[in-house]
Order: structure tokens, then sequence, then C-alpha cells
């Protein structure tokens, strides 16, 4: 496997999102795969707390595409120059053909056996929510809007530096049915527009730029969460009744083992009551016994006896 291979193809290369409090932003990407193998993916980000990657691992069939979403938490406020030093990274290996999602194992992804493993780092990129158009003249009627002094001194800059010639403030147009004069305010009005939206985002894609360099390699990766914040929560709640019911059952356990214990003492003391019972027979007849003559003697007098009589008849 050569080190230049591409395996996979990724689009984009960058992360948007779109800032606003108190809302989530959310990304797709999409993995191409551009071999005749099947590929493994990992996603693995440097703030895991912030983002949540579904899938953050898979199978990419061969000469197919595969999409994961990334979704980056509620922000309280914006960061300075709109910028994050948020980082993502791709991996993606080779895998036998037929491996499924359930066989993917972290040692895919080491280096350590030698297996190739291509990685792509993409960066993250904060975009300003878009802004409403002013509305257009109504019956020759023009509905103004105050300009704000920092939009407009940026403005009268930008024109100066773009050779555009200047026209009279939207605050000073009279208002009149003249057709010529209402058409003087809609072009002014698109003008200051187009002025406005290129002020707003000459700052943001300069800041991009400065910003486009290459991402160490010592920045520390970790595998990127693909649960979402409530899903953990109902997680939790279902671990606690797990336990409680755990709790339950070893109790009930333990009783049961104390009443078992109570029971084999009760046989044991019962079983030594019974040798006792035998040893205590086992006297007795020994003492019964030993009384009176033996059997045998009682034989043979009976026998003398008998023989003495027969001799005294004759």
């Amino acid at each position: 496997m050569g080190v230049d291979q591409v395996l996979v193809g990724i689009q984009p290369q960058e992360l948007k999102f779109t800032f606003e409090r108190k809302k989530q932003s959310s990304c797709s990407v999409q993995l191409i795969n551009n071999s005749g193998e099947c590929i493994a993916f990992k996603v693995k980000t440097t703030s895991p707390k912030r983002y949540c990657v579904r899938p953050n691992t898979g199978i990419i069939l061969p000469r197919s595409a595969c999409d994961f979403t990334v979704t980056m938490q509620t922000l309280k406020e914006a960061p300075s120059d709109f910028q994050l030093k948020d980082k993502f990274l791709v991996q993606s290996t080779v895998v036998p053909y037929g491996t499924t999602d359930e066989d993917i194992v972290p040692s895919f992804f080491s280096k350590e056996n030698g297996r190739y493993i291509q990685e792509n780092k993409l960066r993250v990129v904060l975009v300003s929510p878009p802004t409403l158009p002013l509305p257009e003249p109504f019956n020759g009627t023009s509905i103004q809007k105050p300009v704000l002094k920092a939009f407009s001194q940026s403005a009268e800059t930008y024109i100066a530096s773009k050779g555009v010639s200047q026209h009279p403030p939207a605050n000073e147009v009279s208002d009149s049915k003249n057709p010529s004069n209402s058409n003087k305010v809609s072009d002014l009005k698109k003008s200051s527009d187009s002025i406005n939206d290129n002020v707003k985002h000459e700052p943001l894609h300069q800041n991009h730029k400065s910003n486009a360099t290459h991402i160490s390699s010592d920045q520390a990766f970790t595998e990127a969460d693909n649960t979402p914040p409530l899903v953990v929560a109902k997680d939790i709640e279902e671990l606690k009744l797990k336990l409680g019911n755990l709790e339950l059952k070893l109790n009930e356990a333990e009783k049961m083992i104390m009443n078992l214990t109570q029971e084999s003492d009760a046989v044991l003391q019962d079983g030594k009551k019974l040798q006792q019972e035998i040893a205590l027979l086992r006297t007795n007849c020994s003492a019964r016994v030993r009384v009176g003559f033996p059997f045998l003697f009682v034989v043979y007098m009976t026998l003398a006896g008998l023989a003495l009589g027969h001799l005294l008849h004759l």
C-alpha cells in the first residue's frame, strides 16, 4: 500500500457552523471511497465535549460514499475574532471484505503493526447568520431604516478604496411620488446593501485566510462522541434503575443466605442430638447383655441336669 495513495476523498475540507445563541448547528461531511477495497473510518476531535459526531465510525464499501454529521453544541458567547481552534481528524484504513460496523476495533487504526492509515485533518469555521434584506419601495414610497454609524463609516472607507461614486445618505432622500426619485432611492439601497455585505464578509475571509495554517501534529485528538446529551441523560437514568434493582436482588440474596445458614446450624444440632441418643442406646444394650447368665451356660446346665436325671432312674 503506497504512502501517497488516497483511499478516501472528503467533502468539504472544512466544517462550517452558523453561530446563533442558544441554538445548535450541524454540518454534514461526505467520505468517498476511491479504492476497490472496503474502508473503515474513525472520526476524532480535539474538543469531544463540544461536538457530537454520528456515526463516528463506519465501513465504506468499494466505490461508494458515506456521510457523517457533526453537531456543535450551543455556545454562550461568540469567540474572539469569530475563530475556533478546534480540529477534527478522519482516519481511514483498508479492512477485509465483509467487515461490519460492529467488527471495528481500535487496533484497525494502529500504526504499530505496519498498517497504512490515511489521516485527514479538518478545521472548524464559524459563520455569522444571514442578514435579512431591506424591504423594497412600495407604491413609490421608500421604507427607510436607520443606518448604524459604524457601518456607514466602513461603507465610506470601502467606497473610497474601491473608487465607487458616493450617493447621498438614505435619511436625506425626500419622500416623493416622482418615479425618478423612487428609482434613485431603490438603486441607493441596493448599492448600500451590497457595500454592507462586502464589509461584513471581508474581515471573516481575511481571518480565515490568516488562520489557514498547517495543524500541528502534537495536538491531541480524542474519539468523537456520537451520542447527544439527551440520550446520555436517559442512559444515566436507566443505569440508576438497574443499580437499584441489583441492590434489591442483593438484599434478597443476603436474606436467603442468612436463612440457609440458620437451617444448616439447626440440622447440625439435630445431628449431634441423634449421635448422643445412639450412644445412649448402645450403652443400655451392653448393660442389659451383661446382667444374668450367658446363654451357653444355661444350655450346658440343662444338658447336665438331663444326664443326672437319666442316671438316677437307672
